[in-house]
């Protein structure tokens, strides 16, 4: 279900929590489903488990995910993905207004927007 990409720039953990969000929104992960525990999905994707912990123990402090001992870790049930796109939305007029500083035209912005979503069907990274 998750893939790493290790020539990523983008720190492991962060990959993996940007997937979870991804998967919320997507509907994909509903409300209150389980995650894999730290453990299998560490051993899954080979990587350290305090790794998979980071990603969790991140998700959870932002509110997206909840712990319960003995139990593991769940999708907290509190309209994530609305959260979740007013975040990306966020970020994303960040991002706008530094290309702006940078002088990078309207017009390239607005045509990269619709390259993006005329190649959505399309694998991203």
């Amino acid at each position: 279900m998750f893939i790493i990409k290790p020539q990523s720039r983008l720190p492991i953990f962060e990959q993996l929590k940007s997937q979870i969000l991804e998967f919320i929104s997507l509907g994909i992960l509903a409300p209150n489903d389980k995650l894999p525990s730290v453990r299998s999905l560490a051993a899954e994707l080979a990587i350290n488990p305090n790794t998979v912990a980071k990603a969790y123990q991140e998700l959870e402090l932002q509110g997206y995910l909840y712990t319960v001992p003995g139990k593991g870790c769940f999708v907290l049930d509190n309209h994530l993905d609305d959260q979740i796109k007013q975040v990306k939305l966020k970020e994303f007029k960040a991002s706008v207004a530094e290309m702006k500083r940078h002088q990078i035209p309207e017009s390239d912005l607005v045509e990269a927007v619709k390259e993006v979503y005329t190649k959505a069907g399309e694998p991203h990274d």
